[in-house]
C-alpha cells in the first residue's frame, strides 16, 4: 500500500531554517542535507508504520511517529492512507510541546 505524503507549512518553514543552518557553513552541504531530507520524505510513502512512536506521542494523544534523518528528527502522523509531516526538528531541540 502506497500512502501520500503531505508536508505540513510548519514542515517546511523547518526545512528552510535548517538548510539557512547548515549554509552557513557550507552551501552545498546544505543542498545536499535538502536533497537527502526531502528524499527520506517521500521514501514515507512506503511502510510508514515502520518508525517508532515519538516522544510526543504522549503530550498530544494522537500517535506521532518520527524517522530520524541526519541529526534532524521528522514528526509525523499517519491518517488513513495519508503521512502528514509536521515538523522537522534537530535531535538537541526539547520535544516538541502544544506551544510549538
Amino acid at each position: 500500500m502506497s500512502f501520500i505524503v503531505v508536508v505540513e507549512k510548519e514542515a517546511e518553514e523547518d526545512l528552510k531554517a535548517a538548510v539557512n543552518w547548515i549554509a552557513q557553513s557550507s552551501r552545498d552541504r546544505a543542498v545536499l542535507w535538502y536533497f537527502d531530507a526531502t528524499e527520506s520524505i517521500e521514501r514515507l510513502e512506503n511502510f510508514p508504520a515502520r518508525c517508532p512512536l515519538a516522544p510526543e506521542s504522549n503530550k498530544f494523544g494522537v500517535e506521532i511517529r518520527h524517522l530520524i534523518f541526519d541529526k534532524y528528527r521528522i514528526l509525523f502522523v499517519i491518517e488513513d492512507e495519508t503521512v502528514h509531516v509536521l515538523r522537522v526538528r534537530h535531535q538537541a531541540q526539547d520535544v516538541l510541546s502544544p506551544d510549538d
